[in-house]
């Protein structure tokens, strides 16, 4: 059996504000920065194509609607052209990447806060829908289902991802664990609109390091940061939007080893790309003390049951046949 042993970058940074083009032209540029620092691995920020619905947090969901509509015009469909681009960039640059996106569902104004995994030939392999938005969320995206709840197997190791608050449920991210991950991807959204003494970027680290502790593993966090365009564009509706987004220790980004401790120096509020070397050797020692996928759990007294079949939104059932035959 071969332990991968590479490089992993992970970007704190803002999108073009409800400019998918931009947007994905901005990834781009850091899909090569990272293919030129030999990164095999490089995540994004929960719904970074292209822009997270602060509004719902500081308007109410009547002055929020026309922002809902601009958030549903720059969706994207999963097969569409710019995720293409998307593609193209990690086959040309022989690198995977994890990102967060707003889907386009079948209904017409569905939104889902999606994470893809494409690999390093420019294959969607997988996608993430969050199971459950988050409180002011629930005025934007539909719910995800079990199916897209997997691991996903790639050339530098098994790599699942959750976004920004499901990586609190317990549940979910033992689905994930047992499944034989080791490379979990966390993305986030900066919310300075968190109550006062709430430190939210200690917060994500916290996850993070309960995750990668409890199932012995990595964990690579990117999250998002509130630009100065963000905040402009919003401006018309709320006059004090610079003291509603403005907020100290609200974003981390950054990679915790297996043993729970963050490996080098992590972007806390500051733009930018870091790296680490991720040894998935490291995973195997930690387990001899608390393997709880294995010798350090009871399963003939937990049973964890997982509905992974897709949401049906509608069952046709045609008796005309057998009705005539009576």
């Amino acid at each position: 059996m071969e332990f991968k042993k590479f490089i992993a970058a992970t970007v704190q940074t803002s999108p073009v504000f409800l400019n998918v083009e931009k947007t994905v032209d901005k990834a781009i540029s850091f899909i090569k920065e990272a293919a030129s620092n030999q990164a095999k691995l490089i995540a994004f920020p929960e719904v970074f194509v292209s822009g997270y619905p602060y509004w719902n947090w500081i308007m109410t969901p009547v002055q929020g609607s026309k922002w809902y509509e601009a958030l549903y015009k720059n969706s994207v469909d999963v097969a569409g052209p710019e995720i293409q681009k998307l593609c193209l960039a990690a086959k040309e640059n022989d690198i995977h990447i994890v990102i967060g996106i707003n889907e386009r569902g079948s209904s017409y104004g569905e939104i889902y806060n999606t994470n893809l995994i494409i690999d390093n030939k420019g294959v969607i392999i997988g996608k993430h829908r969050k199971l459950v938005p988050t409180w002011a969320e629930k005025l934007t995206w539909t719910s995800g289902d079990g199916s897209s709840l997997k691991v996903y197997d790639t050339e530098i190791g098994p790599i699942g991802t959750l976004a920004c608050g499901e990586n609190t449920n317990t549940l979910a991210r033992f689905t994930l664990l047992s499944q034989g991950e080791l490379i979990h991807i966390a993305n986030y959204i900066s919310l300075p609109v968190a109550p006062p003494d709430y430190d939210m970027a200690e917060a994500i680290k916290i996850r993070a390091a309960a995750h990668s502790f409890e199932g012995k593993l990595f964990t690579i966090v990117s999250c998002s940061t509130v630009s100065q365009e963000i905040k402009d564009a919003l401006r018309a509706d709320v006059p004090n939007v610079d003291e509603l987004l403005d907020r100290k220790s609200s974003a981390f980004s950054g990679f915790i080893g297996p043993n729970g401790a963050v490996i080098g120096q992590p972007l806390i509020d500051e733009e930018g790309i870091v790296y680490a070397e991720i040894d998935l050797e490291k995973c195997i020692q930690p387990k001899q003390m608390h393997d709880i996928l294995g010798h350090y759990n009871r399963f003939d007294i937990f049973d964890l049951r997982v509905n992974t079949a897709p949401t049906r939104k509608i069952t046709f059932i045609d008796n005309h046949e057998e009705f005539n035959k009576k």
